[in-house]
């Protein structure tokens, strides 16, 4: 993933939340479930097509205490488990 793109999370995915903000993505198109912590779900509640990685690292930064110093590489690393899984994209301009 390039540090300019912007992913934006498949509309065809659900996004389930759990207990203790734990949640579960749901691709209705392969019946395939993708569980996620919640730092993960914080990431795909900003996968809107108008977010880089580093700028959702900055809002992580932003709201919530004590961010690991690896946090970008798991963003990224997190987006692009989502890629390839077909959960998120880029739109097409």
């Amino acid at each position: 993933m390039k540090s300019t793109e912007k992913p934006i999370a498949n509309p065809m995915v659900v996004l389930r939340e759990e207990f203790d903000d734990w949640a579960i993505l749901f691709d209705p198109g392969t019946g395939e479930g993708f569980g996620i912590n919640p730092v993960s779900v914080f990431i795909w509640n900003h996968l809107d097509g108008k977010h880089t990685a580093d700028d959702i690292l900055v809002k992580l930064r932003a709201e919530c205490n004590d961010t690991p110093e690896d946090a970008a590489q798991f963003i990224e690393e997190f987006i692009d488990t989502l890629l390839e899984k077909g959960l998120a994209g880029y739109e097409d301009h």
